[in-house]
């Protein structure tokens, strides 16, 4: 991998659930520091195209690398899959995802469930795991919930939680689906500060969100998807501040507070 291999690069991407194509020839980069917004409608395919890039979900057509490495295949359309499952298993440890859902174990407390994937899925040594785990708690505002449950927990931190178990598989990036839109909106800004720092830090990231001003505040390139395609794209001075398609424009004033 060269200095300017995408981290996350994916080519001419075709998603289909049966008949209905979702996913319709997008082409989406994520280089190494880069943060990357995905905005639109719901139901224009923004976490479906995120859940490609994470190989939770099989696409039909197109390419998706990983630090410049191609996905091998087998089959075709519908019934195409990835041809090496240690592959997989192997970028999936290189790609940590925050859903919208937080999807904390409940019987866990917060430290055991920022520890368990460093710990039993990549099989390090439990008290650098440990002391990792705390210092990301730390770093996200909850250090002083490890030996809490998720249930004792504000939505806002939880999802701290959730972004400090991603960190702590030390990934090449970071992928977050709708961080923000299970929240009060105060809770909201708790999670948006998390989510600057880290993207201040230079952290790859691909974020798909409902909240512009994140959007507009964290990213490197925006990507506006309309009914499965790429409608419009640039950095966001450009794409929030001289929207050149109608679609782009509905959608930014609808979106706009007040």
């Amino acid at each position: 991998m060269t200095s300017d291999t995408p981290v996350i690069e994916i080519r001419n991407l075709h998603k289909a659930y049966g008949a209905l194509e979702v996913i319709k020839g997008v082409d989406i980069a994520a280089p190494a520091g880069h943060v990357v917004s995905l905005i639109g409608s719901s139901g224009s395919g923004k976490s479906t195209l995120l859940r490609c890039a994470n190989l939770l979900e099989d696409s039909q057509q197109g390419d998706v690398m990983f630090c410049g490495e191609p996905v091998t295949w087998k089959g075709e359309g519908l019934n195409r899959r990835p041809a090496d499952r240690a592959q997989i298993t192997r970028i999936r440890t290189n790609l940590s995802m925050v859903f919208q859902q937080f999807n904390l174990w409940a019987h866990m407390t917060i430290l055991q469930n920022v520890m368990e994937a460093p710990f039993t899925v990549l099989g390090r040594d439990k008290a650098e795991v440990e002391d990792a785990a705390r210092k990301y708690l730390t770093k996200v505002g909850i250090g002083d919930k490890c030996d809490a449950y998720p249930a004792q927990l504000s939505g806002g931190q939880q999802q701290r939680a959730a972004i400090a178990r991603a960190l702590c598989m030390e990934p090449k990036a970071l992928l977050f689906d709708e961080p923000t839109s299970a929240l009060d909106p105060e809770l909201e800004q708790e999670v948006v500060k998390v989510i600057k720092d880290l993207a201040a830090e230079g952290r790859t990231m691909i974020i798909v969100t409902h909240d512009m001003r994140l959007a507009a505040d964290v990213s490197d390139h925006v990507v506006f998807l309309h009914q499965g395609k790429i409608e419009e794209e640039g950095p966001p001075d450009t794409l929030f501040g001289a929207p050149k398609t109608d679609r782009l424009r509905g959608f930014l004033s609808a979106t706009q507070p007040g």
